[in-house]
């Protein structure tokens, strides 16, 4: 007598993990930031489908040069935020000095004269904690360069919420204390040097959405 086994079956192999793809990129700054900030935004090509808000502690009494600066070395275009201006996707935002830049859940900016974080307006803790809040697992948050503690809590935050987290090599830093305090405190997805951290970004924009949103 002989028995039958059932066929096998073969079961359809898994989809691999699929994070959502960046709609914002978050970049916090201070002492030494100009270069790397040069370094980053010169390697994103004209077509990078995502926003960029940037703050870069500069002192408050003066007018801010940095869009009239890194708009001849950056392919997209280049501002200073306004107040409830929306975040448009491959353009590059800078904070406006002595006023915080946030993110607010609708997907505009706001700006705000509240006291100092860490001593400084605009503070990199407030705007990665407001775009954590408004993009989640959306956001891509990077600390560079600076001699504060600025920044780490914010950082902390977005990978709280989902979102990544890229610090440079504080071995990199003109001032190391500020990736080290981000490190330190919030780990990160990615620790590097600023020119392997510019073809890290630049090849996100072959994984990220086009403008049309799904949220």
């Amino acid at each position: 007598m002989t028995s039958s086994k059932p066929p096998a079956t073969t079961k359809p192999a898994a989809a691999p993990s699929m994070r959502p793809a960046v709609e914002l990129v978050v970049i916090g700054a201070s002492a030494g930031g100009v270069e790397v900030l040069s370094t980053l935004l010169s390697a994103l090509p004209a077509g990078f489908p995502a926003a960029l808000a940037i703050v870069l502690h500069i002192p408050p009494d003066r007018d801010s040069l940095l869009p009239a600066l890194f708009t001849p070395r950056c392919a997209l275009p280049v501002k200073e935020v306004e107040d409830k201006a929306p975040v448009e996707r491959g353009t590059v935002y800078f904070a406006a000095p002595d006023y915080h830049m946030l993110v607010e859940p609708d997907g505009c900016f706001a700006l705000s004269q509240d006291e100092a974080v860490n001593f400084s307006r605009p503070s990199i803790d407030l705007l990665f904690e407001s775009a954590a809040v408004a993009y989640r697992e959306r956001l891509l948050a990077i600390v560079l360069t600076g001699g504060s503690a600025d920044g780490a809590a914010g950082l902390q935050t977005v990978r709280q919420m989902g979102g990544r987290a890229w610090v440079q090599d504080p071995t990199s830093a003109d001032a190391p204390a500020m990736p080290s305090f981000a490190i330190e405190r919030a780990g990160a997805d990615l620790v590097t040097a600023p020119a392997a951290l510019a073809r890290s970004l630049a090849a996100l924009a072959l994984t990220m959405l086009p403008d049309s949103r799904d949220r």
